[in-house]
């Protein structure tokens, strides 16, 4: 599945069939919450959050792509992530863009 942030793909005609999107609630847990905590006294990246939103992404970014495949689609263009937060301790993240078919 070819995913791109722009809104065509270069040679190629598409068809959009629908807006599609992946998403996951993910939480803190308590060794990372603790060792961020620390972090804040110090400064720097927090490396635990910034693995545990990656992971998150790419969570979205699957179910994204299985509700793409389950359309048909040949690809989604005009991907784009969000992020929110849901609660106390907890984060959302959405991977949408466009499922389309190639025509050519």
């Amino acid at each position: 599945m070819k995913l791109v942030s722009i809104d065509c793909i270069p040679g190629k005609e598409i068809e959009a069939i629908g807006i599609v999107k992946g998403t996951i609630v993910q939480s803190k847990n308590i060794g990372r919450d603790f060792m961020a905590g620390m972090k804040t006294l110090v400064g720097g990246e927090i490396a635990g959050y910034t693995e545990m939103l990656n992971e998150a992404r790419q969570i979205a970014t699957k179910r994204m792509v299985d509700e793409a495949t389950a359309l048909g689609a040949d690809a989604v263009v005009g991907v784009r992530y969000g992020s929110s937060a849901v609660m106390q301790g907890a984060a959302e993240v959405v991977a949408y863009g466009t499922a389309v078919k190639f025509l050519n």
